[in-house]
C-alpha cells in the first residue's frame, strides 16, 4: 500500500535513474494514488527536500556508513535519505517515525536484507549528529548548501563571493506559488474572493500587477478555477519580463521557444487577446501543452505551431515583436528544479551555440523598428550578458534598450535574465 514516504522514495529513484523532470515525475506518482492531501504534502516535501539537500545528506551518510553512498542499492539509499532529511530539517516529525518508516519501506522491498543496516545508520545519526563543515571554501559551501562546486564557482566568478552565498541560501528556500490572473475573465480581487470559496488563501503581490501569492496548500487538479481558465501559474520574473516588450492590441508576436506556454498566455492577456501570437516549439507534444493551455484560458490569439527555432521558417513572415526565451542551464530556478544541480557542466556545452542560432534566426522574422526580447532562467553571464554583447557586436543595426538580471535574494523572484533589443 502506497504512503507518503514510499511515494517519495519511488519518485526519487525514477529521477535519479532516468534523469527525469522532478515536477512531472512527482505529479505522475501523486495522480495515481488516493492518499490524503496531508500525505501528498508530506510526499512533496520529502521528494523536493531530498533532491535539494542531497549533497548535504550524502555527506552525512558518508560519515555514518562504511559503504559508499554510490554503492548503496536504490531503495536503501533513498529510504536513508528521506529519513535523514526528516531528522535534520523537519522538526515536527518525531525521530521514531522518521526511522521506523524508512526501515519498514526497506523491509517490505526486494532489499529487505538491508533493513538492519538502515536502522543502524539512522540510529547512529540520532546518537551522534554529524556537524557540517563551517569554512567558507568552495568545498565547505558545497556541503553546507548542497550545491555542486562548479555552480558555486560559476556564481563567484560572475557575481562575487557575497552574492554567491546569498544565491546558495535562496536556492534552499521553498519557492512561492505565484498565480497570474487571467484579466480577460477576472481581476486580482475577484480571483482572491473566488479562491476563498475553494478553501485557498491568496494575496496580491506587493509590486507585480495581476500576480497573486498563494498562502496555503495547493493541488491544481482540484481547482475548478484553474480548469475554467481564471489563472495560470507563473513566477513574477517570468511575468515581468514580457511586459518589457510593451505589447499593444493587434500586434503580431512570435514566441520562438514557447512551451509550456506561460509567457505566450501572459502576452495574449496583455494584448486583450487581439492580434496574433505564433507560439512555437520543436516537439508536437510540447506544442499540445500550449494549445491546451490557451484553450483552457480562452485565448484565441495564440496560434501554436511546431517549428525549429534555430532554422529559418519561410512560412512565418514578419512580426512586430519576438520573444526568444531560449533553452538554458536553468541555474536561476534551482529551488524549483533541484535536479538541475546534478547535471555536469559538460551537459551544457551545446547551449550557447543553440542560443546564438536562435537569436540570429529571430532577426529574420523581425519588421523594421521591431523589438526582440532575449531571456533565460539562468544566472551564467556567458549565456546572458556575454551572449547579448556578442550579438550587438555582430548586428550593428540593433540597440540594447533594457537589460536586467533578476536575483532571488534581491528581487524576490526566480533567477532570470532579459535583454530588450530594438532594430533600427
Amino acid at each position: 500500500m502506497a504512503n507518503a514516504r514510499l511515494i517519495a522514495v519511488n519518485a526519487l529513484i525514477k529521477v535519479n535513474k532516468e534523469n527525469a523532470y522532478s515536477n512531472i515525475t512527482l505529479d505522475k506518482y501523486l495522480s495515481c494514488t488516493d492518499i490524503s492531501d496531508k500525505d501528498k504534502a508530506l510526499a512533496t516535501t520529502l521528494f523536493y527536500g531530498v533532491l535539494d539537500r542531497k549533497i548535504t545528506i550524502d555527506y552525512v551518510i558518508s560519515r555514518l556508513s562504511k559503504t559508499p553512498v554510490k554503492k548503496l542499492s536504490p531503495i536503501t539509499a533513498e529510504a536513508i535519505r528521506i529519513a535523514i532529511y526528516q531528522l535534520m530539517f523537519l522538526e515536527r516529525i518525531p525521530e521514531s517515525a522518521a526511522v521506523n518508516e524508512s526501515v519498514n519501506i526497506v523491509k517490505r522491498s526486494k532489499e529487505a536484507r538491508n533493513s538492519g543496516f538502515v536502522n543502524a545508520v539512522l540510529r547512529n545519526i540520532i546518537r551522534n549528529p554529524v556537524e557540517l563543515p563551517s569554512g567558507e571554501g568552495v568545498k565547505e559551501l558545497s556541503v553546507r548548501y548542497s550545491c555542486p562546486e562548479w555552480i558555486i564557482e560559476s556564481f563567484i566568478a560572475d557575481y562575487g563571493k557575497e552574492n554567491a552565498v546569498e544565491l546558495l541560501k535562496s536556492g534552499n528556500e521553498a519557492p512561492p506559488v505565484i498565480l497570474k490572473v487571467n484579466t480577460l475573465k477576472t481581476d486580482a480581487k475577484g480571483l482572491i474572493t473566488a479562491l476563498l470559496e475553494e478553501g485557498l488563501t491568496a494575496r496580491e503581490h506587493e509590486f507585480i500587477e495581476n500576480a497573486l501569492v498563494l498562502e496555503n496548500g495547493f493541488d491544481i487538479r482540484k481547482s475548478e478555477l484553474y480548469k475554467r481558465g481564471f489563472y495560470h501559474i507563473q513566477d513574477t520574473a517570468s511575468q515581468t519580463v514580457v511586459t518589457k516588450l510593451s505589447l499593444k492590441s493587434g500586434e503580431r508576436v512570435l514566441d520562438l521557444c514557447a512551451a509550456p506556454g506561460g509567457k505566450s498566455f501572459t502576452m495574449a492577456e496583455i494584448m486583450e487577446d487581439k492580434g496574433e501570437i505564433v507560439s512555437c516549439d520543436l516537439y508536437k507534444k510540447r506544442v499540445n501543452l500550449i494549445e491546451n493551455g490557451a484553450k483552457r484560458l480562452g485565448l484565441s490569439a495564440i496560434k501554436p505551431q511546431v517549428s525549429d527555432a534555430t532554422v529559418f521558417n519561410k512560412e512565418l513572415s514578419l512580426f512586430d515583436a519576438i520573444l526568444c526565451d531560449v533553452p538554458c542551464s536553468g541555474l536561476g530556478v534551482l529551488r524549483r528544479k533541484p535536479e538541475i544541480k546534478y547535471k555536469n557542466i559538460e551537459d551544457f556545452t551545446e547551449l550557447q551555440k543553440i542560443q546564438r542560432e536562435i537569436l540570429s534566426n529571430a532577426v529574420n522574422y523581425l519588421k523594421e523598428n521591431g523589438r526582440i526580447l532575449y531571456s533565460t532562467c539562468t544566472l551564467r553571464r556567458e549565456e546572458n550578458e556575454e551572449m547579448i554583447a556578442n550579438f550587438l557586436e555582430d548586428n550593428k543595426n540593433f540597440t540594447l534598450e533594457y537589460e536586467h538580471t533578476f536575483m532571488p535574494h534581491i528581487d524576490g523572484t526566480d533567477g532570470f535574465y532579459c535583454a530588450l533589443l530594438y532594430k533600427k
